[in-house]
């Protein structure tokens, strides 16, 4: 009977799969999709291959994260600083575009499968988000797992987000138009805050987007099997659940995380998506959580919300950081850009 409840926890999704083309097309022999592919060879699947323990590997993953932003120069300036609300504190950083208006933010949050990132491995979107908006970009430090329990990164983002609504750069200052932008895991706490601001009375963002976001935590999406073979980043997390049957995996992870899956608090596109911000969703339609950008802008559009999807075809896995290698990176930030333009977000 339990394995039978969690059994029935995915299947309501299933009404919000759509078969929808991709928006821009992308050439997959392209010298920037090669070159990206073999740097998640030797990034991500070897080194998931290679001797260690899990925790060595772990290490070693964020160290690898960690450099890509250390080892380039930027022309944003990066800055670092303490997010305080009601006794809790979350370290991060600022990156800051010449002329950046500090009364017009962005709390962008890093993704990482919720084990690796932070502010210095996401500098690539930070400043890229600062250049093409004129706005200051805060990056938060949320505690990781498996150190700290899943619901910590929640809390962390929450003490960000009522921080950066009365403090900029230079301290404090009234805030005149925030967006909130995250990818992959930090797209899925993204969502998760715009729910959490509507229902707990926290000024709304003018702007939401989740690139590449993980919006079920049930893990039920079609794409996370019919993509497998083409999202090279996700494989090595990804492969050893694809045995496990999902009513098992689900009872696992709520064994482990002490939070059912299917609670919004980590499930977005389980909750009510009525009555949020403009919300832009960015996926490749050849990556595992692709059809969980596709459900959840579905699902707000028939709760009235307003909700785009912008798909890409034959890309990595937040393709965005990969600004360095692929025209497709900019032009999804442009995207970016004009859609928080539209919405009077841009300094």
């Amino acid at each position: 009977m339990l394995f039978t409840k969690f059994a029935l926890m995915g299947k309501s999704l299933a009404r919000y799969d759509r078969d929808w083309p991709p928006t821009f097309e992308t050439d997959p022999n392209s010298d920037g999709q090669k070159a990206v592919k073999a740097y998640l060879v030797e990034n991500f699947l070897n080194p998931a291959a290679g001797e260690g323990s899990a925790m060595d590997k772990l290490r070693a993953k964020r160290e690898r994260f960690d450099s890509s932003g250390l080892n380039r120069k930027f022309k944003t300036t990066f800055k670092e600083d303490i997010a305080t609300y009601a006794g809790q504190k979350v370290t991060g950083e600022w990156a800051l575009a010449k002329g950046a208006n500090p009364n017009r933010r962005i709390l962008y949050i890093h993704g990482g499968a919720f084990t690796v990132g932070s502010a210095i491995s996401h500098r690539a979107v930070t400043s890229n988000l600062s250049e093409k908006t004129g706005c200051a970009v805060f990056s938060p430090n949320y505690r990781l797992m498996p150190e700290n329990g899943r619901l910590a990164s929640v809390k962390d983002c929450q003490t960000a987000y009522r921080w950066i609504c009365g403090h900029g750069p230079d301290g404090p200052a009234e805030l005149d138009k925030l967006a909130i932008i995250g990818d992959s895991a930090g797209g899925n706490l993204t969502l998760v805050m715009a729910q959490w601001a509507r229902d707990n009375d926290v000024r709304p963002a003018d702007a939401v987007v989740g690139i590449s976001a993980l919006t079920d935590s049930v893990y039920t999406s079609p794409s996370i099997r019919n993509n497998f073979e083409t999202d090279i980043m996700l494989q090595p997390l990804v492969k050893p659940l694809m045995k496990i049957p999902t009513p098992v995996l689900a009872w696992l992870s709520w064994s482990k995380l002490k939070i059912k899956p299917k609670d919004p608090i980590i499930s977005p596109v389980r909750g009510n998506l009525s009555g949020l911000p403009p919300t832009l969703l960015h996926a490749s339609a050849q990556e595992m959580v692709y059809d969980d950008s596709v459900r959840y802008v579905a699902k707000a559009k028939e709760q009235g919300g307003d909700a785009t999807l912008q798909s890409w075809s034959h890309l990595c896995h937040v393709w965005h950081i990969f600004d360095e290698m692929l025209p497709e990176a900019h032009q999804a930030l442009d995207e970016i850009a004009a859609f928080l333009s539209k919405h009077g977000v841009n300094g």
